[in-house]
């Protein structure tokens, strides 16, 4: 039997996929992927729409999967995220992105075997570790630490420093970015 998180994830793509949409999974799928395994109970992905591009992605979407919530349409133009839900009653949320990151993390993902037919295209370690520790969330750095973990000194450190770092001027928060240096230390 089929886990439904990743059946709902395939659906999505597959949906994608056949609109020749850039994108890539993000979250609970991602982390599964590269850290400790966890409860995921949604499904997550990072779509290249750009700026001022929004409209045809939403119509599409909403189209062909049903909303979580009545005005959806307007929250994802508000919010630049989408909430769907799949044929199989799974939460989705799909992240329109359009920054300079977003397009380096979407152009660099892979393909990974979750189970027996079902392949799902997700971000790479690093590009996950620095969405986690920008959210800046108590379960987004304990994904972080597992990541770390795992993938030990595969992580590219230098370039989640400087990606995380200029993320960082945005918001002008440096202290994400030495909370994360201080995890490399103790690593």
């Amino acid at each position: 039997m089929s886990n439904p998180i990743f059946t709902s994830a395939r659906e999505i793509q597959d949906f994608i996929l056949a609109r020749n949409w850039d994108f890539c999974f993000i979250g609970g799928i991602a982390v599964l992927r590269w850290g400790e395994m966890r409860m995921t109970q949604d499904v997550d992905l990072c779509l290249l729409a750009g700026f001022g591009n929004e409209e045809k992605y939403i119509d599409g979407f909403l189209r062909n999967f049903e909303a979580r919530i009545s005005d959806a349409g307007e929250f994802a133009r508000k919010h630049r995220v989408l909430l769907l839900r799949s044929s199989g009653h799974v939460a989705i949320d799909v992240a329109f992105s359009g920054l300079d990151f977003e397009t380096r993390m979407i152009k660099r993902a892979t393909l990974f075997p979750f189970e027996e037919g079902i392949q799902l295209k997700t971000c790479n370690a690093e590009d996950l570790i620095i969405l986690k520790a920008f959210a800046d969330r108590p379960q987004d750095w304990l994904d972080v630490e597992g990541i770390l973990a795992r993938q030990g000194t595969g992580i590219d450190r230098p370039y989640c420093i400087e990606m995380l770092s200029q993320l960082c001027l945005a918001r002008d928060n440096s202290e994400i970015v030495d909370r994360f240096k201080r995890l490399l230390d103790r690593d």
